[in-house]
């Protein structure tokens, strides 16, 4: 972060969900140190990251999964919904491929495994602030498997515009966004933006790249995800390199 952002915004407000004291700690320690962020509160399971959150609106959230009383896949689920605007920002020991696909769906916007070095917690949780979603290279591969066999495309029938889709049943979730896609299709301007997010373009960024206000960017985003059905940035990034793009 350079001096003049440090000036013209506040500090990050984080908040350290970790059932093991040491690590808990040492996160603390570690991000009190740096001049753009502020430890506002620790909590040592999941309800009380819940507690925490609603009373205290973090910017960030990091996220321990394997905790008592309230996981925090749960936490992190009861979290975006009720505060969409604190970024919940994973950082665990586990990463099999059941455990990552759902803590991003319940709306994590990055996944960190404990390995990870400093440099790359602190720009994780400066990238949020700019509204990036990251996830390391091993756990992206892992969503993108999962993703794949949750909601395959056929290649035989591929949708498209204008071609009305076979009768599906209604527990095929590929099955319903394909037919959500088909009487909802992204105009050219949403897969531009589309195409930015997966990017990992922040909504400055898009602005300042096809010439728009940030709150219109805002604006587009929003209605990209009710179409897609998506829940977080992570998953429209996901879901755009199975969207057709125009010709």
């Amino acid at each position: 972060m350079t001096p003049d952002e440090r000036i013209t915004h506040p500090a990050i407000r984080i908040i350290i969900a970790e059932d093991q004291a040491l690590v808990r700690r040492g996160a603390a320690i570690l991000l009190s140190m740096q001049p753009d962020m502020e430890v506002v509160g620790q909590a040592r399971n999941g309800v009380e990251a819940v507690e925490l959150a609603q009373l205290l609106h973090p910017d960030v959230i990091l996220m321990d999964l394997h905790m008592p009383l309230k996981g925090g896949v749960a936490a992190t689920r009861e979290i975006t919904r009720a505060l969409p605007k604190t970024q919940v920002l994973v950082l665990t020991t586990l990463d099999d491929d059941e455990t990552v696909f759902e803590a991003v769906r319940a709306g994590a916007q990055a996944y960190l495994l404990k390995d990870a070095d400093e440099h790359e917690l602190l720009e994780t949780i400066r990238g949020l602030r700019r509204g990036e979603s990251r996830l390391t290279p091993q756990i992206a591969r892992k969503v993108m498997d999962q993703f794949r066999r949750l909601a395959p495309v056929s290649n035989a029938e591929p949708v498209r515009e204008g071609v009305p889709n076979k009768p599906t049943s209604e527990k095929d979730p590929s099955a319903q966004r394909a037919a959500t896609l088909d009487t909802q299709p992204l105009s050219d301007k949403e897969e531009k933006i589309l195409q930015l997010i997966s990017e990992g373009m922040s909504n400055r960024q898009i602005a300042n790249t096809l010439f728009l206000a940030e709150g219109t960017v805002k604006n587009y985003v929003s209605r990209i995800m009710e179409k897609l059905h998506a829940n977080t940035r992570t998953e429209l990034a996901l879901l755009s390199r199975k969207q057709p793009r125009p010709k």
